[in-house]
């Protein structure tokens, strides 16, 4: 049976997850985190990750990156709440295989595993077009490397907090945790090497960001 990891900073979905595959597939670990996702990938090789995009300290990108070297021979097949087309696009320029919705249907889950498992490239429908469009000719260069290296989410989380909304607030328009975008804004700091929120938000003032 494809061996089979998942990726998810919930539990709960990781166990839905988990209870309609086994059976399926070989099961052979969870993570939770991006550091620990990386560690059960260089250790367990699993044929296909099922990777969530969104998660703190880079996501699944983040994942992608820091493990592809560990373990060559894994695939990565994202499944994610997401269907932006700035999330599909940096997650499979990151070198995943597939980008499907957590709404989807059991067999048709298992039915993507099998075929990223066999080289195929799997999309949900519609967001193939977004990959088509990215990809019809070569990328576009950074205009701006600082703001080049975070995260589709981390400038989204950027680009309200430059507005002016409490964190309270960015996490209901983005539909995710405040604990979140604490996390989401710590990372832009450590990577643009900035002390605190009036300087990000000056630093995006200056990238009329908002």
């Amino acid at each position: 049976m494809t061996r089979v990891a998942i990726v998810d900073d919930h539990g709960l979905f990781r166990a839905g997850v988990r209870a309609e595959l086994e059976g399926h597939v070989e099961l052979v670990g969870e993570a939770e985190s991006v550091d620990a996702a990386i560690a059960l990938v260089a250790e367990q090789r699993p044929d296909v990750v099922l990777l969530d995009v969104h998660m703190p300290e880079g996501g699944g990108v983040a994942v992608i990156r820091g493990a592809a070297d560990r373990a060559p021979g894994t695939l990565f097949l994202a499944l994610s709440a997401s269907d932006a087309a700035e999330d599909v696009i940096a997650t499979i320029r990151a070198g995943a295989r597939g980008y499907v919705t957590k709404n989807i249907a059991t067999d048709e889950l298992l039915d993507a595993i099998a075929r990223v498992q066999a080289g195929d490239a799997v999309f949900s429908p519609r967001l193939a077009g977004f990959v088509l469009d990215a990809f019809a000719g070569p990328a576009p260069a950074p205009e701006d490397p600082e703001l080049d290296q975070l995260t589709a989410r981390e400038r989204e989380v950027l680009r309200h907090i430059a507005r002016g909304y409490l964190y309270k607030e960015v996490a209901l328009r983005l539909g995710i945790s405040a604990k979140t975008v604490e996390a989401h804004v710590s990372a832009v700091l450590r990577k643009l090497q900035l002390s605190n929120r009036h300087e990000l938000s000056r630093w995006a003032a200056e990238r009329r960001l908002d």
